[in-house]
């Protein structure tokens, strides 16, 4: 053998280097950064929409109203039907649609009277309480041309019985629906003569009084055609409840049971303009709540998936984000997402 080979030299074989150190120092930076970000998240304040004012008038009718309310429901029909929506993308069936339930004998009257709230009913603001379990007392004010076709003589004809409240004649349509005329264009509604009472003689302001609803009506973004607010959780298990009776899958999407307050609004233009914000006891179960409803939606609306063409372009219309104890869901629809395809604007 030569001098060159006696000297190769035989490489030295190293172990290799243990990694796992560094994987887990890596994963446990990624996990704490994101676990940061997602706190900052959940505490971040994001900005909110300017919600529109109430009217004079709709502030006033609410201020006088007695107690406290689970529930309010305001109705600017006149205004929505004057909107491009109404007019170009609503199908007749819903346009001819009664807003609310009026009663068997009700009907009948309206019926003979030839009163069409689809047509004669301007606008209405109503207030639920609960009474007990299943009670349920109401107040409210409805305006329209319901009286130039139902004067006082008919309502006296019609009523069960009726009684003078505050120097004003008051009608029992129903066992549990009491009518009193304000005005030739005003109607006041309740569900007993104590209420009503209540309402002609106020004691207090409502909304000094009752500062969760105070509160859903500054939610509510909306104010001048469709507005809802639910300020108990009660209510607003129980409208949730039957939304998703027929799919127990849905409950469970957006921590649903959870709820505790809601606020939706709806103004009708060229399109609709919707936002609803749903309240919850903490900021941890809004931002799960808001993650489950974003993921719903993002999937549902994705391409590739079951979910239809139609329904795919409304819901790319539609965002969700998490405020504080807050879900916020805003949706801007134009009105071409309402047509068919192929139909002419």
């Amino acid at each position: 053998m030569s001098g060159t080979d006696k000297n190769t030299q035989i490489p030295t074989l190293q172990a290799p280097k243990k990694k796992g150190p560094k994987v887990m120092l890596t994963v446990f930076i990624v996990g704490l950064a994101g676990f940061l970000a997602a706190l900052a998240w959940i505490n971040w304040t994001k900005p909110r929409q300017k919600a529109e004012s109430l009217s004079p008038e709709v502030v006033a009718v609410i201020q006088d109203m007695p107690g406290t309310s689970d529930a309010m429901v305001y109705v600017g029909l006149k205004d929505i039907r004057q909107s491009r929506f109404w007019n170009e993308a609503l199908p007749d069936s819903l346009k001819r649609a009664v807003p609310f339930s009026t009663g068997k004998r009700v009907e009948e009257l309206m019926k003979q009277r030839g009163i069409d709230l689809s047509r004669d009913l301007d606008t209405l603001l109503i207030s639920f309480q609960r009474s007990g379990r299943k009670q349920q007392n109401f107040i409210g004010v409805v305006w329209g041309d319901m009286l130039s076709k139902a004067p006082a003589g008919t309502l006296q004809a019609a009523s069960l019985k009726s009684a003078e409240i505050a120097g004003r004649h008051a009608y029992a349509l129903d066992s549990a629906l009491w009518v009193c005329p304000m005005g030739p264009r005003k109607l006041a509604v309740a569900s007993s003569p104590e209420m009503l009472e209540g309402f002609f003689h106020p004691a207090g302001h409502l909304l000094e009084r009752d500062s969760v609803t105070a509160s859903m009506l500054g939610r509510a973004a909306y104010k001048s055609h469709l507005w809802v607010t639910l300020s108990s959780p009660q209510w607003t298990a129980g409208a949730l409840q039957s939304l998703t009776s027929k799919n127990r899958d849905v409950r469970s999407v957006g921590n649903l049971s959870s709820l505790q307050r809601l606020a939706m609004s709806v103004k009708f233009d060229d399109g609709l303009k919707g936002q609803s914000e749903w309240v919850y006891n903490d900021r941890r179960a809004a931002f799960f709540a808001s993650s489950f409803l974003w993921g719903t939606v993002t999937v549902a609306g994705a391409p590739g998936t079951r979910t239809g063409e139609s329904a795919k372009t409304l819901l790319r219309h539609i965002k969700v984000h998490q405020n504080l104890e807050s879900v916020v869901v805003t949706a801007d629809l134009p009105i071409s997402a309402f047509r068919k395809q192929g139909e002419k604007p």
